[in-house]
């Protein structure tokens, strides 16, 4: 079956990067012209996404302000004629068939995926991290989708981390497949000591899973921070019937960390056409005051 819709869990309170997200989500924060969740929505559309169900909690209505039309908005562009813009701020609400859900407590990944059941039904589906921009030439979720339409099995999206950074992670079981493919077929949330490091590659903010999750999702019990956590969830898949792991291509942002922010503003704002030679020069400047 056609992997045709993607969850995009945005209800995390942003506490790595306050106080900027006491009063905007970290979804919003913006990489150069654009918020973050964005680039997320744009990367599952250009994967073939056609729906998406957005998960939030309170305080995030900015979100859904995003994605709607603004008519009094682009009624000003059009009679201040800026037909370009008012034609860039209303094809955000044409990405996708973009669907809204709160998650009325913060109970973990896990949890924020299983208010995804009726959304999803019987069919397979993208999860993107809210908090992951990946920005590639192929997108990362077409990437997984391709491995899933290929093997037939769940995958996550995986790359190595350092190994004094792998207790802040997952931890998985691979045996290479073919090229940048793995076979997986154990994972551990954030391992606390040498024996329970399965590998140092991680699942880093992708993965495309098959409804089964959910009734796995409902026996499982919290995990790491006294939340459900999908890792576990998918500990149990992998084990049973084995999961495709995608070293993906693509440089992946972390917009729950300050550094991870910057890198990305910078990185991003020198690859923009229009402004990234003027950046460039400006860098070169402020680097050198220094």
């Amino acid at each position: 079956m056609k992997v045709r819709k993607a969850v995009i869990p945005a209800a995390g309170l942003g506490t790595r990067v306050l106080p900027a997200t006491k009063s905007m989500p970290k979804e919003m924060l913006t990489i150069v012209d654009k918020p973050a969740i964005q680039y997320i929505v744009e990367e599952a559309v250009n994967s073939g996404i056609t729906d998406i169900l957005i998960i939030t909690n309170r305080g995030k209505g900015i979100i859904e302000d995003h994605f709607d039309r603004s008519p009094e908005l682009e009624d000003r562009l059009t009679a201040a004629g800026k037909a370009d813009v008012c034609e860039q701020v209303a094809s955000i609400s044409k990405l996708a068939n973009i669907f809204f859900i709160r998650q009325k407590e913060t109970k973990g990944l896990g949890h924020a995926v299983n208010c995804a059941r009726n959304f999803v039904g019987n069919e397979p589906f993208a999860v993107l991290y809210g908090d992951d921009v990946i920005i590639g030439d192929d997108p990362a979720c077409g990437q997984l989708i391709r491995a899933y339409e290929e093997y037939g099995k769940a995958v996550v999206g995986i790359k190595a981390v350092p190994e004094e950074a792998i207790s802040k992670y997952s931890s998985l079981k691979v045996s290479p497949l073919k090229d940048n493919v793995f076979e997986c077929t154990d994972m551990v949330e954030k391992p606390q000591t040498k024996e329970e490091v399965l590998s140092l590659y991680s699942i880093l903010g992708r993965c495309v899973l098959t409804p089964d999750i959910f009734d796995i999702l409902d026996q499982t019990p919290p995990g790491s921070g006294g939340e459900i956590q999908l890792t576990d969830a998918m500990r149990t898949l992998a084990r049973s019937v084995g999961m495709t792991g995608v070293d993906f291509t693509g440089k992946r942002y972390d917009m729950g960390d300050k550094l991870g922010i910057l890198k990305a503003t910078v990185e991003i704002a020198l690859k923009n056409p229009l402004l990234g030679e003027r950046f460039k020069e400006y860098l070169k400047e402020v680097v050198a005051a220094f």
